[in-house]
């Protein structure tokens, strides 16, 4: 199926993202004096706002796209999990995979804003591996989802906070594997290592360069290329996927015959990069399981990510914008295929 295609099939698929998830808190404000007490701004708070953050930002994509959704993940027993759990319930996303532990909290990101500027940011969290129990829950829970047969592809979605362990990556990768569900990840520096044998491994430069201690220069494609195929062999991965910000895309997929193929970004003006990689993750994951070929998936997850980046703030991919523009941009190509 060709990403044109793809594109209009979204709704068939459901999606099961693991990793991560947080609350991202927002407190806006005028400032207006300096603290007397210690030499700081004092905000004035007008507004205050909680979102779904991390992992559930890929699921905010993949909802955007069209596609069901569930998400798995381990928050805290406490005020902000139950939070959390609403905001997933007002947008339909399944909670059947999410398990509250008690002796952590829900990990809270609160920014603190003033006149578009951000003040500063508080967080509360706790970074340490999951324990065995709420492990073999979460597993187990997740194991049960794909074994339904509802489930068209697994995304990993990790933020070293602690609920991607490395036992935990092997049995779901595995359980993936046994239900013949495609898998996908999104590493962080933790775990880089952990996931063996996936289908689509999507780092940034920033986390190749770290998940590979190796000197990488931006426009070094000498050195991208050899550090692709050295994480080829160590993670026995069928696609690699590496964004490179303004340069776009470098895909790696031998066994399609797409070998060191960089997909330039398409010309945009950016206002900002946040949330970009969970949108590429999400149209990449969504095109790998239906099947489309390689070059093909990078090039419209490049799309994807380049549109979002024009908005401000974390936003969800626009379904309708991205079908047009990915429509437009091959009928800009197809005259040349001619000649």
């Amino acid at each position: 199926m060709d990403a044109s295609q793809a594109l209009l099939k979204c709704s068939d698929l459901t999606a099961l993202v693991i990793g991560d998830v947080m609350i991202d808190a927002y407190l806006v404000g005028d400032v207006n004096r300096i603290s007397p007490e210690a030499p700081v701004p004092v905000v004035d708070v007008k507004s205050r706002d909680r979102r779904l953050g991390g992992a559930a930002n890929v699921a905010k994509n993949l909802l955007a796209m069209g596609a069901q959704v569930h998400l798995a993940s381990v928050i805290g027993a406490d005020e902000a999990g139950e939070h959390l759990r609403s905001l997933l319930d007002a947008l339909n996303i399944g909670d059947s995979c999410m398990v509250a532990d008690a002796s952590r909290p829900t990990t809270i990101k609160t920014r603190v804003i003033s006149n578009g500027q951000q003040l500063l940011r508080v967080d509360e969290e706790t970074v340490t591996p999951i324990g065995i129990e709420i492990n073999k829950t979460l597993i187990d829970r997740c194991t049960h989802l794909m074994e339904s047969g509802t489930i068209d592809v697994v995304i990993f979605e990790d933020y070293d906070k602690g609920v991607l362990t490395p036992q935990g990556i092997e049995s779901l990768i595995a359980a993936a594997k046994k239900c013949d569900i495609p898998v996908t990840v999104d590493p962080k520096f933790n775990q880089f290592h952990a996931y063996r044998g996936v289908d689509l491994f999507k780092p940034n430069l920033k986390e190749l360069r770290e998940g590979l201690n190796a000197v990488i220069g931006k426009e070094d494609d000498k050195a991208i290329e050899a550090a692709i195929d050295t994480l080829t062999l160590q993670l026995d991965a069928d696609k690699i996927l590496v964004t490179l910000s303004e340069r776009g895309v470098w895909m790696h997929a031998p066994s399609e015959g797409t070998r060191h193929k960089r997909i330039p970004a398409f010309e945009r003006e950016i206002n900002d990069v946040s949330g970009a990689g969970d949108t590429v993750i999400a149209v990449a994951s969504l095109m790998l399981a239906l099947g489309v070929p390689a070059a093909q998936l990078a090039a419209v997850s490049n799309l994807a990510g380049g549109l979002v980046c024009e908005k401000v703030g974390v936003v969800p991919i626009d379904h309708a914008q991205l079908i047009a523009e990915w429509e437009s941009s091959q009928n800009q190509i197809a005259p040349s295929s001619h000649a």
